[in-house]
């Protein structure tokens, strides 16, 4: 409620500078005033009577807002959609509007829950009495967890603000909130790239943090608080949802296990039918827009109902809300700022690759978290910790199943899934909606529509993207974008570093040496040794931080040298 308090009133003074500053600067500046005539801030705060020249409702007050009359405000508080054809950004007054709104949701919502004080619900009573026939106890006994372990809140508070970050990166260029971003198009995939992969380390950071609760917070008497140990001679079943899942893990696994199966073999097995046919010299055989489609015909559908909900499903709005679902290009000083976004076969089969990758990291994840207190072979591994190096041949040979291995595997393939993503955007902005346009409506795109033709095939990826962009970076010693040229080389130097942690077998030999030490210490044919030198558990996670900061920065100069060159 606090949080939500502060929230509330964020927005509404976000709104309040918004409405009283930003939106008459924003009003002169599209109609061309000269800057230097443009009243202060501080003087447009202060004189109603400029505001009301420009918007007539501040005239009256705060009286339409008590009586109810709030159609009065629409002069400032609108509802458009669409963008500004001057600046290729959403309307001011729309998101003065959008704020407005959000701080009353914040504000009401901030009351409706108890804390100090005895008015709203209680949370214990609204968790106690979530309960269904098939969910045994429910949500009894949920809140004690959240209000007695840091853990479980940093892992569902990490959880919702990732998928918040990957939600903004796809809303920033559909919907660009700022004055000329449209068309900057290194920022905006500068914005697209670093709010996916803070969104990408927030979720296995969640995953990391849910399974440290498992080990160190979690009881399994946690859902009947009156049993404070385990009862001698009684059979205790835990009931709530959270033991409920756990009693399922096996299943869970299991089943996201061939989902994962299935959606790897299939995805990428379409991209190896396209490059043999191609290498066969059968194109009439691939799976292409020109060949065998593979129409997306559901996300296409979706688009078309977005398109029409203005005057329809949204009669008060004048325009789409993102013209990416369609509804004509919008260029601002001959650069288009965004278009309609055609899909087809290449965006079918590259979302379900997306698809398989968010599966795959998804079961680590989450088999890190169920499996973090006990296994089949290690059944008391909560008493290990959330990171031990490998048991020994003593439980035969289980290696790399704490809780932090899952993490350490995990972020391999949010890299994975994350790098896939922001290629598929730089690419198929590049060709589909980046460029051009001549007053003659002629247009022109960075990479003339290549991504469907192209993004097809596995060698299309390497020779029509990764190779053929990468040309501005290995080109630019000796020009002004020469810094991307040296950060390209010193992030590839990084990533190759990881590799002597991850490749060079030192887990293996660790092993080995410790197999050994057991072997002897069982027979008693030596005396005790013990091995000196990295441990596994310190070697993988120095090879994992190299990779991905040699990753990352490899991709970025990449994306910069190609986005401030040829862009």
């Amino acid at each position: 409620p606090h949080l939500t308090g502060l929230l509330g009133l964020g927005c509404l003074s976000w709104a309040g500078h918004q409405i009283h500053i930003s939106l008459p600067i924003n009003f002169l500046l599209d109609a061309g005033v000269d800057l230097r005539v443009i009243p202060t801030p501080a003087s447009l705060l202060f004189n109603r009577t400029y505001l009301e020249n420009l918007y007539p409702s501040f005239a009256d007050g705060l009286w339409p807002f008590f009586t109810g009359a709030w159609a009065n405000y629409s002069d400032f508080l609108t509802f458009k959609g669409g963008l500004n054809p001057v600046t290729g950004g959403l309307w001011l007054t729309d998101i003065a509007h959008h704020h407005l709104a959000l701080s009353v949701i914040f504000l009401f919502a901030g009351h409706m829950y108890r804390t100090a004080w005895p008015i709203g619900h209680n949370m214990q009573n609204l968790l106690a009495a979530h309960k269904g026939p098939l969910t045994g106890a429910g949500h009894t006994a949920l809140d004690t967890i959240l209000t007695s372990s840091w853990h479980a809140q940093l892992a569902i508070n990490l959880a919702m603000m990732g998928s918040l970050s990957i939600l903004v990166a796809h809303h920033m260029y559909a919907m660009p909130p700022y004055p000329f971003l449209a068309i900057d198009y290194a920022t905006q995939l500068s914005l697209f790239v670093h709010h996916m992969w803070i969104g990408g380390f927030l979720i296995v950071g969640a995953g990391a943090h849910a399974a440290l609760f498992m080990t160190r917070d979690y009881s399994p008497y946690s859902s009947a608080p009156q049993l404070t140990s385990s009862p001698q001679g009684v059979n205790f079943t835990a009931t709530n949802l959270l033991d409920r899942v756990l009693l399922h893990r096996t299943t869970l696994i299991a089943h996201l296990n061939w989902v994962c199966i299935f959606l790897g073999t299939h995805s990428f097995g379409l991209y190896a039918h396209n490059d043999t046919m191609r290498a066969l010299g059968r194109p009439q055989d691939t799976f292409s827009d020109g060949a065998i489609s593979l129409s997306p015909i559901f996300a296409k559908w979706i688009q078309a109902l977005h398109a029409e909900a203005p005057g329809t499903t949204a009669p008060n709005a004048l325009a789409v809300s993102s013209y990416v679902f369609g509804s004509g290009t919008i260029a601002v000083n001959g650069r288009i700022a965004i278009q309609p976004i055609f899909l087809g076969t290449a965006d079918f089969m590259i979302h379900h690759i997306h698809a398989f990758q968010i599966h795959v990291a998804t079961l680590i994840l989450l088999k890190g978290v169920l499996f973090a207190r006990s296994s089949a072979l290690i059944p008391d591994k909560h008493r290990l910790g959330f990171r031990f190096p490998c048991d020994g041949p003593g439980r035969g040979g289980t290696c790399q199943v704490s809780p932090w291995d899952h993490v350490f595997l995990g972020l391999f393939w949010m890299y994975n899934c994350i790098s896939i993503t922001i290629f598929h955007f730089s690419w198929k902005m590049q060709s589909d909606v980046w460029g051009t346009i001549t007053p003659s409506q002629a247009i022109s795109h960075l990479t003339n529509g290549n991504f469907a033709r192209s993004s097809i095939t596995v060698n299309g990826w390497l020779r029509d993207f990764l190779w053929a962009q990468s040309s501005a970076v290995i080109q630019s010693y000796g020009t002004p974008a020469s810094a991307y040229a040296l950060i390209f080389l010193a992030a590839h130097f990084t990533w190759a570093f990881s590799l002597m942690f991850l490749f060079s077998g030192r887990g293996y030999w660790q092993e080995l040496i410790e197999a050994i030490v057991w072997a002897h210490r069982k027979t008693r044919v030596s005396p005790m040794i013990q091995p000196r030198a990295l441990s596994i558990t310190m070697g993988r996670s120095v090879g994992v931080a190299h990779y991905l900061l040699g990753g990352i920065g490899t991709t970025w100069a990449f994306f910069l040298a190609r986005a401030t060159t040829a862009c």
